[in-house]
């Protein structure tokens, strides 16, 4: 496939891909959800979770795992200071949306971060910009018309700035629990349609971050499956091989607060479907359980726990990447300097 890729975005893909052009990126671009969860282990009210306990988490982890990755994703909010302290060898992408969504209407509907721009964003040192948003194919038209184009108002910022353009996009069905059956089985339609849509030029982006089109929970067999089944290995497989096929741009697979474990059970599914993934954006599965360590024991406790499990944890992810291809390779590229 030869589509024409800037020089600005081939630079900002190099920063936060390895040597072998592979994306190992680690995320912590998580605000509400994180002061949350502390909150809940402090046993203390979320409003008392200071920017200053936000960033200093930030930094552990960054300054801890960013030696093991090829990039670290970051909210401009609270993680500009630990952006400073990433390892040498890893490129920065930070977040452009703002943290949860408009409940007060149906749809998720997403927003932007008031005080910032794509511009404001590069400037403040950033190689890629990502953007988050809630999106299901089975939406109705009107609040999918929304997101579409507030999607390509992003994409055409990007372009403008010639930075490369990471769209998350996360699946849901009002009223359904996202993590049960029901939803399992739509999940695959679900995502493949998603990537569908968003592989189509008119976006501007560069990387789709998505989620694996199965829940492991669900597949037969699997180390992760307590009980029920909605799809055999076999199916489950197919329906990675079927998402894979209508991706027109690199992709890369999101950990969606799994356990390193089930993460990893995962990765290794999509290595024996063979598809084309270029990597992983992987944030709770690396770090998750030390919320409560640095909740309950402080900051200390925290870093003696990432040195530890959290190293353990994202080498885990790594060595789950041999099977991830290159994402020059979807421009029909062997190098970057290929493209040029």
């Amino acid at each position: 496939m030869s589509t024409k890729i800037t020089p600005g975005k081939i630079k900002g893909m190099q920063a936060v891909s390895n040597e072998r052009g592979v994306i190992a990126a680690a995320a912590m671009d998580q605000r509400g959800s994180l002061q949350s969860a502390i909150a809940k282990d402090k046993g203390i009210d979320k409003k008392a979770v200071t920017p200053e306990m936000m960033s200093e988490f930030k930094e552990a982890v960054v300054r801890i795992l960013t030696p093991h990755a090829s990039a670290i994703l970051l909210d401009p909010e609270f993680g500009l200071k630990a952006a400073k302290m990433r390892s040498k060898n890893a490129g920065l992408l930070l977040a452009y949306e703002r943290s949860g969504y408009d409940n007060t209407q149906p749809g998720r509907l997403p927003d932007l971060l008031d005080d910032y721009s794509v511009r404001r964003i590069q400037e403040a040192g950033a190689d890629c910009v990502k953007i988050l948003l809630y999106y299901t194919p089975f939406d109705p038209a009107k609040t999918n018309e929304i997101k579409h184009a507030w999607v390509e108002r992003i994409g055409d910022e990007c372009r403008a700035c010639d930075i490369p353009f990471f769209l998350e996009f996360i699946g849901y069905e009002e009223g359904v629990d996202e993590k049960g059956i029901e939803f399992a089985r739509k999940k695959p339609e679900c995502v493949t349609r998603s990537m569908e849509e968003f592989s189509k030029d008119r976006y501007g982006v560069d990387v789709m971050k998505v989620e694996v089109p199965i829940n492991m929970a669900f597949v037969a067999g699997a180390r992760s499956c307590k009980g029920d089944s909605a799809y055999s290995r076999d199916e489950a497989k197919g329906h990675f091989r079927k998402s894979a096929s209508v991706a027109k741009k690199p992709f890369i697979y999101l950990s969606a607060g799994v356990s390193n474990d089930t993460f990893s059970e995962t990765l290794d599914l999509a290595s024996e479907a063979g598809v084309n993934f270029s990597g992983v954006l992987c944030g709770r599965a690396t770090w998750k359980d030390g919320m409560p360590i640095y909740a309950k024991q402080g900051i200390k406790a925290l870093e003696d726990w990432l040195n530890v499990q959290g190293v353990k944890n994202i080498k885990n992810v790594n060595d789950r990447l041999t099977a991830a291809k290159p994402w020059y390779a979807f421009y029909g590229a062997s190098s970057p300097a290929g493209l040029a």
